[in-house]
């Protein structure tokens, strides 16, 4: 199977080392000005992995012409401009796999909807989710992952195309609430690296069980399924986001409360501005990533938004 993967970064890297493995014929492409295209093209490596020579490396987006699969591990902000990059190169009949978590700040549009949007319908849009970090999977240790899509074939094509020793595919069951899900819990991620800033890591047992339930409530809001929460898009990606030392909206949460500089991608800074729009959209409460939204948006000070937290009016759980 052909597949190009758009998307050099840690991630994107990943991917394609993970899918030549599987033995497709892959393609990862990179605008030329990016210091990780550059490194690839330079010594096949970055800080992380090493590409065998199989795989190709271009810089060119014509190179998604003949691909079978095109898959998307991008900055979520910047994915709609990258599709109407690709419209006049003729995508009819292809399959989108979006490896990639977020919502568009303006809209709050989920993923694939901006890919079907600036796509022709004659193509199918998978999503690609759950947890696990480069670092973890290039040194051979294995995860579980999701893959959606509005197409049953879709799905099934991949997950017997992709699954292999170091990743089990399930076959998701509710496209909705995959894509909330996956894309809330890196807030989530800055949550809890806003809770080690200030030294109180114990309170991320309670992060996890309430985070999980406000972001159930919205998915049902959505028409979504609330329990997709609890799977591996959400809850089941919690370890890697919210302890994981290679968390990058964890390692974002902790320096920002700390007055440190971060220059890594973290999604969640750009997820919970579209999280505090539907929040009032949908009318639901999501009184932790309105915390968040306060804090990184507002410049509310963190200790103020915990102690608002607890000072909320009591409930019962569910």
């Amino acid at each position: 199977m052909k597949i190009t993967v758009i998307g050099c970064g840690r991630w994107g890297s990943l991917i394609a080392w993970y899918l030549d493995r599987r033995g497709h014929k892959i393609t990862l492409y990179g605008r030329e000005n990016s210091a990780n295209m550059q490194s690839f093209l330079a010594t096949r490596s970055n800080s992380l992995l090493t590409l065998p020579e199989s795989i190709d490396l271009s810089t060119s987006l014509f190179c998604v012409e003949d691909a079978d699969i095109i898959i998307i591990s991008i900055n979520s902000q910047g994915l709609r401009g990258l599709m109407q990059e690709l419209k006049p190169l003729g995508l009819q009949k292809k399959t989108f796999v979006l490896c990639m978590k977020g919502l568009e700040i303006e809209s709050g549009k989920r993923l694939s909807e901006i890919v079907e949007e600036e796509c022709d319908e004659s193509c199918r849009v998978a999503v690609w989710l759950g947890p696990g970090h480069v670092q973890e999977f290039w040194a051979g240790i294995p995860n579980c992952m999701v893959i959606d899509s509005r197409s049953n074939r879709v799905k099934q094509m991949l997950v017997e195309a992709f699954s292999g020793d170091l990743i089990r595919f399930y076959y998701g069951q509710d496209l909705i609430g995959n894509e909330i899900g996956a894309a809330s819990k890196n807030v989530i991620g800055i949550a809890a690296g806003i809770l080690d800033g200030l030294s109180l890591s114990t309170l991320k047992g309670a992060l996890m069980s309430r985070g999980t339930r406000e972001i159930s409530r919205l998915i049902d809001a959505m028409g979504g399924n609330p329990f997709s929460a609890y799977g591996l898009c959400h809850l089941g990606d919690y370890e890697a986001t919210v302890f994981s030392p290679y968390s990058h909206n964890r390692r974002f949460g902790e320096a920002f409360v700390k007055g440190e500089e971060f220059t890594q991608l973290a999604e969640g800074y750009y997820t919970v501005a579209a999280l505090h729009k539907m929040a009032a959209e949908y009318r639901v409460e999501l009184p932790i990533c309105e915390a968040v939204y306060h804090i990184l948006y507002d410049g509310k000070d963190a200790k103020d938004e915990i102690e608002a937290l607890f000072a909320r009016s009591l409930k019962k759980e569910f």
